[in-house]
């Protein structure tokens, strides 16, 4: 039927417009939505391929070769690099010297005294940078300084200033009369070197993760502390410490991490000696692969240290969700 009023036309209008809103626009709407979504995977997708490239790929190889029995003679000859399975971990912990139990625990030692020192004394100056004084932005600032500094560089300041002869720290330790002390070759106080250095780099990243988390806490609740009478350590360990307990998790998780796995600070100073009293194994695995070309040897080394860290994330993931529980 045909329509020559302007009410026809009105009425075929309205009823084309209702066939657009409901079965053409949103067709628009999901190939927009859709285009959009594409959009996002392009703009993730360098990072995506960075990390296979960089991170997924190389964890993989050096899984896949500390199966394997490649050395100097074979690394260029795939057909004679044979498999051998868990050989080389065997191998590992059933040397004569034992030194990647030595390895393990001196990295325990290492890792549990550096982070310590670096939580006990970054909570203390996240506490006292969290209440306002003059110059206390200029102060933060410059704290960060030892964590903004090249590991190498730091390293090599250390060894400076822990040097027999010249040294500041024996130059100070004279003042009052002691006699020098050879910090970097002695098996009773190279440790205790590397970790006051590490605990010097690692202070800054506590105290900012730690101030960050400070900050979080409503000033009410502090109100309602001094009106109840809670003050000082009560107020500390009942209020302050429960309520930034998920950045006290990350502290103490990622300085696991980075301390557990350090190597360019300890190579620069002692380079794993004294008699590898300072070997972690970050340092042992660089000396089987680069030093004596064991490069299965060496990461099967580097395998082992990824297991644990791997182990050491894991309980941090499962005490997250279950603070997200309570």
């Amino acid at each position: 039927m045909r329509c020559a009023l302007p009410g026809g036309i009105c009425c075929f209008g309205g009823i084309a417009l209702l066939i657009v809103g409901v079965f053409v626009l949103p067709k628009v709407r999901e190939t927009i939505a859709a285009s959009h979504q594409l959009v996002g995977y392009l703009f993730v997708l360098p990072a995506l391929l960075f990390l296979l490239v960089f991170v997924a790929y190389p964890i993989f190889y050096n899984i896949v070769l500390s199966f394997k029995d490649v050395d100097i003679t074979n690394i260029n000859f795939p057909d004679q690099q044979n498999f051998v399975g868990f050989k080389n971990y065997i191998a590992l912990f059933n040397d004569v010297d034992h030194q990647m139990t030595g390895a393990i625990v001196n990295t325990l030692v290492f890792t549990v005294g550096s982070i310590f020192f670096q939580f006990i004394i970054g909570f203390l100056m996240a506490l006292l940078f969290k209440e306002k004084f003059p110059l206390g932005g200029f102060v933060r600032g410059s704290i960060m300084i030892s964590w903004l500094i090249p590991v190498t560089v730091s390293g090599l300041l250390f060894k400076f200033m822990f040097g027999m002869n010249g040294g500041i720290i024996n130059q100070f330790l004279g003042v009052f009369g002691f006699a020098p002390v050879e910090w970097l070759y002695s098996v009773d106080y190279a440790m205790i070197a590397v970790i006051i250095a590490n605990i010097w780099i690692g202070i800054p990243f506590n105290m900012i993760l730690l101030l960050t988390g400070l900050t979080t806490i409503p000033a009410d609740i502090y109100e309602s502390c001094d009106i109840d009478g809670a003050k000082g350590l009560r107020r500390l360990f009942s209020i302050t410490i429960p309520m930034i307990r998920p950045a006290i998790m990350s502290v103490l998780t990622l300085g696991f991490v980075y301390t557990f796995k350090v190597f360019d600070l300890v190579k620069v100073m002692t380079s794993g000696g004294p008699v590898n009293r300072t070997q972690l194994v970050s340092i042992y695995a660089y000396k089987l692969a680069f030093e004596k070309y064991e490069y299965s040897m060496g990461a099967a080394a580097g395998a082992i240290m990824f297991i644990i860290l791997l182990i050491e994330g894991m309980f941090y993931i499962r005490a997250i969700r279950e603070d997200e529980v309570m």
